[in-house]
């Protein structure tokens, strides 16, 4: 990965992160990315791949650099940028990186963008309520997890900071917290299910 050098001039002004073990990257990650670039006016998206995503076993992981050439192999556009963010800066939890990312480019709207099914159990992410507070979110649906998400732990909390799926161009330019929910064509792939797949040989 090149270096993030917020004094460049090379970061864009809205930037969707998305971050996951991508393990491995599939065509629903390119799914949400080029819907978030279309309906949230992002000049870029950077997948940000996680060294080791503390609430997943290691077992069954592969190694990073695997995962990042999988993930470029994907991604498949100019404005998708596939990153080892988490590595260069040193940090394990998503509430400690977004806070390191908004100091070192402060002139950089970020933009967290997620699926329901994080949504739905972000409680269980460390201090998780601060990344709410350090960067505004867009969820995307996922399949079966979109209901059960509207009724979280999270969407509760943050109730009224949710904004109507028409203002979704206007979320990067916001004062977190806020977030949308945006509906968009289901995909049903999932990591999990192409491990499942490979390990069976199908």
């Amino acid at each position: 990965m090149r270096p993030l050098n917020p004094r460049s001039g090379f970061a864009p002004r809205r930037v969707g992160i998305l971050g996951g073990s991508f393990n491995p990257a599939h065509d629903g990650h390119r799914q949400i990315s080029l819907a978030a670039l279309e309906r949230l006016r992002l000049d870029e998206v950077w997948w940000m791949v996680s060294p080791q995503n503390p609430l997943k076993a290691r077992t069954g992981m592969a190694p990073l650099d695997r995962r990042l050439a999988a993930a470029r192999a994907v991604a498949r556009h100019p404005r998708i940028r596939v990153t080892d963010i988490e590595t260069a800066l040193g940090t394990r939890y998503t509430s400690d990186t977004l806070k390191r990312l908004v100091r070192a480019f402060p002139r950089t709207r970020f933009v967290w963008l997620m699926g329901a099914d994080n949504l739905s159990q972000i409680g269980r992410w460390d201090r998780w309520q601060q990344i709410f507070h350090a960067v505004v979110i867009a969820v995307f649906n996922r399949p079966t997890y979109c209901f059960g998400a509207l009724a979280g732990l999270a969407a509760r909390r943050f109730a009224r900071r949710r904004l109507a799926a028409s203002a979704a161009g206007q979320l990067a330019c916001k004062t977190p917290p806020a977030w949308v929910f945006l509906f968009t064509r289901l995909n049903p792939i999932s990591a999990s299910a192409i491990r499942a797949r490979r390990d069976a040989g199908t």
